[in-house]
């Protein structure tokens, strides 16, 4: 409940992102009631908290369902954007939050409250990145309509699991000397996450007559080179080496960051470009209606420490991937082998698994990231590299959790579609097809009571093109999907899932528990 009593009914678009994600149980702990809007509810339906949320069905998009997703509701948050989407995001952009604007004002929304981008202040609109420019615009939108608006505008968030925090980790830890852009010479002021949320959740009770934006920032202003030595000083690495080389544009330092991080080169470009330019706050005025207290704003280092932490624990609650990948396919599972949608290919394969189904389902929910897929290491590595390279999401997406998988969960280059827990998980495949794929992997008995492995890998082919690549990849399927069927059985029946897993966490650990620091630890719902 907030300081004053109020218990404000609150709509939560993105609720499936990075921010969205997080924003949800802190508003619930606040006492808030919360309504998320997704264009597919049940991926919320794993999180912890979606028992005490209702989800709604809808796109902002769509007036109908903002309409009706608005109605009764005290602050709406606009925490969406299209990005990636293809080059009329900022079109898309444009219309969606024009659309919930008016929307709001419809239904009589007190408050609208949107998470958008620091820009740097005498830079002409016109050379400011795409990203920038758009995100600058749904704020004007916002503030420009008929309903009070809190306008956040943040640069690079850190927390576990961020598109910036997993930038930087990823780019300090693999590269001891480094060839860089010298947009890594440009000042800019990074903000932890938890004070994101904390200014997110304070906006919902601003007074009526409060309608601005705030630039919100931590207590540090550094270069992103400051950034990866103060990294690598919190993470007990030697000292790393940039070099800066000014003829690194932001199209090419994108692919560059996409080849040494998981994060692919379409999310990683507007970063970059976004660095081009000095992004540092201007005013704090935000203290005045969500007061600042010792400690707060986290400086950057405690809030890398934090971050670090949550990694090295497991404990990373959302990540960049959270969302799905802009342009990713939705289709529903054709699940009639006679499907009326047109060709429709499957390899299936069985085996008998001498454990119980109990020990075969933890080895497939502990499928993917550390853990690999159980099949031609070099087959999929080099899938892996052609999607990465094809501009897609490749492999290094990894896991959001060792251990338990949720629907919506990305998974390398796959997203958890379905899991009914002890029988089913479903993967939807997110690399560049000319089709829609899906793999799936169940827990069985068969009729004697034995314990069965079943796998069916489906594809839905686009035109000629999907025709000619499966059975052009039709031949490696024996490799590939017959082994990973052989040894996913095998490893049940020998439980080296469990050991290998928990051996390669056990030495993850301890390497990252020599180098770690004491810190104040962090509450049990946040990072």
């Amino acid at each position: 409940m907030t300081t004053d009593g109020q218990r404000l009914h609150c709509l939560v678009t993105g609720a499936s992102g990075y921010i969205g994600g997080r924003l949800v149980p802190e508003l619930l702990q606040e006492g808030h009631r919360v309504r998320c809007l997704a264009r597919s509810p049940g991926k919320l339906r794993d999180h912890p908290w979606a028992a005490h949320t209702e989800a709604v069905q809808g796109d902002v998009t769509d007036p109908e369902s903002v309409a009706a997703a608005m109605r009764g509701v005290d602050v709406a948050y606009y925490l969406v954007h299209a990005l990636g989407s293809g080059p009329g995001f900022e079109d898309t952009d444009r219309a969606a939050a024009r659309i919930f604007a008016e929307q709001a004002r419809a239904a009589g929304v007190r408050r609208i409250v949107y998470l958008g981008g620091l820009t740097p202040r005498d830079v002409p609109e016109e050379e400011l990145s795409p990203h920038l420019r758009s995100r600058a615009e749904v704020g004007e939108i916002f503030l420009a309509a008929p309903v009070p608006a809190t306008v956040l505008r943040a640069a690079v968030v850190i927390g576990s699991g961020s598109a910036s925090f997993e930038m930087l980790r990823y780019l300090t830890e693999r590269l001891p000397v480094m060839v860089t852009p010298s947009w890594v010479h440009t000042r800019t002021q990074p903000i932890a996450v938890r004070d994101v949320l904390r200014y997110l959740v304070g906006s919902a009770t601003m007074p009526d007559d409060v309608d601005r934006a705030f630039d919100i920032g931590g207590p540090d202003v550094l270069t992103y080179r400051d950034m990866m030595r103060r990294y690598a000083a919190v993470a007990g690495l030697p000292r790393r080496f940039v070099v800066p080389v000014p003829v690194l544009t932001p199209r090419l330092s994108s692919h560059w960051v996409g080849l040494v991080t998981p994060v692919p080169a379409s999310l990683a470009r507007p970063l970059t470009e976004s660095l081009r330019h000095e992004v540092v706050c201007h005013e704090h005025d935000i203290a005045r209606y969500v007061p600042d207290t010792p400690g707060r704003p986290l400086p950057f280092d405690e809030a890398l420490t934090l971050a670090l932490r949550r990694v090295r624990e497991a404990q990373v609650s959302t990540r960049w991937s959270s969302a799905s990948v802009p342009g990713a396919p939705s289709d529903p599972l054709p699940t009639d082998p006679d499907w009326a949608g047109g060709s429709l290919y499957q390899d299936e394969r069985q085996q008998p698994v001498d454990a119980s189904r109990a020990a075969l389902w933890k080895v497939i929910e502990g499928i993917g990231g550390d853990n690999g897929w159980y099949s031609s290491p070099l087959a999929w590595a080099v899938r892996g590299r052609l999607d990465r390279f094809a501009g897609g999401v490749g492999l290094r997406r990894g896991r959001r959790d060792t251990e338990r998988l949720r629907v919506g969960d990305s998974l390398d280059f796959w997203r958890v579609e379905e899991i009914e827990p002890g029988r089913l998980l479903r993967l939807r495949a997110e690399m560049r097809l000319p089709g829609l794929a899906w793999l799936e992997m169940y827990a069985e008995t068969d009729d004697e009571g034995r314990t069965r492995y079943r796998q069916r890998a489906l594809f839905h082919p686009r035109g000629l093109l999907g025709h000619a690549y499966w059975w052009s990849v039709a031949p490696f399927h024996s490799v590939v999907f017959g082994g990973m069927a052989r040894n996913i059985a095998r490893a049940a029946s020998e439980g080296t899932s469990e050991r290998r897993s928990g051996s390669r966490i056990r030495r993850a650990r301890e390497r990252r528990n020599v180098r770690e620091q004491p810190t104040q630890s962090a509450p049990p719902h946040q990072e």
